[in-house]
Formats: structure tokens, sequence, C-alpha cells
């Protein structure tokens, strides 16, 4: 297989770790909470919960990959989450469910983690797609969102003609059903993923720097600010949108069109920004992002026209992931290969502090006066926050070594 094949294989792992096992959620929060009577603080803590979740597993991942190396738990993990999203159609206790989403998060890090870690070592091998690898393997999770945006209705539509109990459990199988096809083309692919990724053989040099990010956390300061303000706005959007165009009378089919839009949109998006990418090595490209993501979240803030919805849904499918591109891709210009797991783990350490408090502040405004819409209000200033700061990230001055 080529380096591009085994790209956008793994990117499948995306749609796995994120694209379904955390942005389906999105889909079913509305039809979850009419039926469980959860106040917009609960849905959102349900998000939370699945960030708390994120955060452990990316504290455990540099620690997973040194044991077992990054295509076992790449594999491994798909498989955990696949098993966590299939639980979930069995619960209905707040707590039974909270615990899941927080096993689903450890579990999503995992796969996100070491999923760019070898898209990583794959654009190593071909230093002029660098930036096109990454972006296909981080644009997987549009194609997550595009089959969550096709299977949660027609689920939810087939449970509710049968008048079962709970009909959106009935979707949360369907979404395990794929994520366990997905998990198994990742066992597929395991021998050309060794040949082209393999692990870097331990080496005096690599004992002495296991936490080099973390030696270099005031070198990294503004960027690592600039991504956790993305973590705090992005993922209130993700959460609650669905929720507010239902608010505002979209039907059925106009909010699998958004959604699915908006996946394609992460799809295409590994093409949009490659050149971006590879072109700047300091915190540019992150405070570009930054600055369209937030101008995609004001628009449902302060509008409920459906045009420019459908555009807000458009402009943040085209960004979102490859702001998180762009952080591994800043890791690459500035970090030796050696260096490079420990250093995607801690932005996204800080990306999972973000996004745990994103959806409870979001639901817990929502809950107000303003609703949703001030709600995404508070989204959209803390991502042009993030914008600001990732501007001043200047690149090191020298590649850290030991």
């Amino acid at each position: 297989m080529t380096a591009l094949g085994l790209s956008v294989c793994i990117s499948m792992a995306a749609a796995v770790s994120l694209g379904m096992t955390r942005f389906a959620y999105a889909l079913l929060l509305p039809p979850m909470r009419d039926d469980l009577l959860w106040s917009y603080t609960l849905a959102g803590a349900m998000n939370t919960f699945n960030a708390v979740g994120y955060l452990v597993g990316a504290l455990l991942t540099p620690w997973a990959l040194r044991r077992w190396g990054a295509v076992r738990v790449l594999i491994w993990g798909a498989l955990a989450a696949t098993i966590f999203m299939a639980l979930t159609g069995f619960l209905i206790d707040t707590a039974a469910l909270l615990f899941q989403r927080f096993l689903a998060g450890v579990a999503s890090a995992a796969v996100f983690v070491s999923g760019g870690l070898l898209a990583a070592r794959l654009g190593a091998q071909i230093p002029a797609q660098s930036g096109l690898l990454l972006g296909v393997y981080y644009g997987g999770t549009g194609w997550g969102i595009v089959l969550s945006a096709l299977m949660v209705p027609a689920s939810l539509g087939w449970a509710q003609v049968q008048a079962v109990d709970h009909p959106w459990s009935w979707a949360w199988w369907s979404l395990a059903g794929l994520c366990l096809a997905l998990s198994l083309l990742m066992i597929l692919i395991r021998r050309p993923l060794m040949h082209w990724a393999p692990e870097s053989p331990p080496s005096m040099a690599s004992t002495h720097q296991a936490a080099p990010a973390t030696r270099g956390l005031r070198q990294w300061f503004f960027a690592l600010l600039g991504y956790g303000c993305f973590g705090v706005g992005y993922i209130g959007y993700m959460t609650f949108v669905v929720a507010l165009l239902r608010e505002q009378g979209a039907g059925p089919a106009d909010i699998t069109l958004f959604y699915a839009l908006l996946g394609v949109a992460v799809v295409v998006s590994s093409r949009v920004w490659a050149g971006l990418l590879n072109h700047y090595r300091g915190g540019q490209a992150l405070s570009i992002l930054n600055a369209l993501l937030s101008v995609a979240t004001l628009i449902p803030a302060i509008t409920a026209a459906w045009p420019l919805m459908m555009i807000s849904g458009l402009i943040f499918g085209l960004v979102f992931l490859s702001l998180v591109a762009s952080t591994t891709a800043m890791v690459k210009h500035n970090l030796p290969p050696e260096q490079w797991a420990s250093g995607i783990s801690v932005f996204t350490v800080i990306f999972a502090l973000g996004q745990i408090v994103g959806p409870v502040v979001v639901g817990w405004i929502a809950d107000g006066d303003g609703g949703l819409q001030r709600g995404l209000l508070f989204s959209a200033m803390a991502l042009l926050l993030g914008s600001f700061f990732a501007w001043q990230q200047k690149p090191l001055t020298e590649k850290t070594t030991a």
C-alpha cells in the first residue's frame, strides 16, 4: 500500500474516535434529553465527562505507546471505543451514562493520539506530502460525522416505528456496528502500517527525552493557550448546534443535510489547508483557523436564517479538524521524530482540558435566559481569544536536543 492509501485507512480510526464516539452525541442529545428529562447542563456534562476521559487517555497514551507501540494502541483503542459505544444503548441511569462517556473518552484519546503519530510518521517518509497526509488522517473524522448523520436518523426512525422503549438506544448500537467494521480494517492493514511507519528503536538519546514538551512548556506557552481556547470553544458548537437547529424548527431531513455537509467539509479540509500546515512553523496556522472557527460559531449565535446556518456548518467543517492537525504539524516542524509522541500528547492534554470546560459552561448558559444562542456566543469569544494567543507563538529557535 502507498503512504496515502494507508493514511486514508487509518483516517477511519479518527472516524471511530471522534466522528462517531464523540460527535454522534450531538445528534442523539435531543432525543436522549427529551426521553431522560435532562437539563442542558446535564446534557453538556455528558460531553464534559467524555473530555475528562479523553484527558486521562491522553495522559496514559504515551506510556501505552512505549509499551505496545502505536499500531497496537490504535487497534485495541478502536475496539474498546466500539464496546463502550454499544454499552450506551443498554444504559438509562445518569451516573452509568456519565461513566460510560468517561470510558469512551479514554479510548478515543488512545486512538486519536496513536493515529496522529502514525500519520506523522507516514508524512516523514514523504515530506512533500506531510501536510496532506496529516490532513487526510484528521479529515477521517468527517467520514464519521457523515456516517452518523445518515445512520442516526434512520435508526431513530426505525425504532420509533417499532415503538420500542428508548429508541435512541438503537442508534448507538447501529453506530457500534459501524465502528466494529472500521476497527477490523485497522487489523487488516496492521502489517503494511508497521512497515511504512515503524516504531523508533529505543536509544540512549530517546531515554533522556521522555518529556521534551514538558521541558519546553514555556516555549509553547502561547500555542498551548490558543489550543486550550479552541478546546473550550469548538466543543460547545459540536455538542449543541443540532439541538439549536431543532429549537429553531429544523426537521430531520434538514438536520441530516446540515450535519452531513459539515462532515463532508471536514474531509475536504485536508486538501484546503495542507499548504498552510506545511508553510508555518509557529502559531500562525493555529491563529488563522481559530479566527475562522470563531466566525462560524458566531453565526448561529446571532441569527436563525437557514442559509447562514448552512454556511456556518460548512465553514466549521472546513476548519476545526485542520486546526487539530496544525498542532501536530507544529510539533513536527519544531521537534525531532523521537519527541513527536510526547509533543502531540501535551497538546492533546491541553485540548482535553478545554473540552472539559466548554460543554458544561455552554449548557449552564443555555439553561438561563439567553438560551443556546448565548451559549454559542461564549464559544465564539473563546475561539477568538485563542486566535489572539496563537498569533503570539513563534517557532522554536532550535529543535530540542538531549
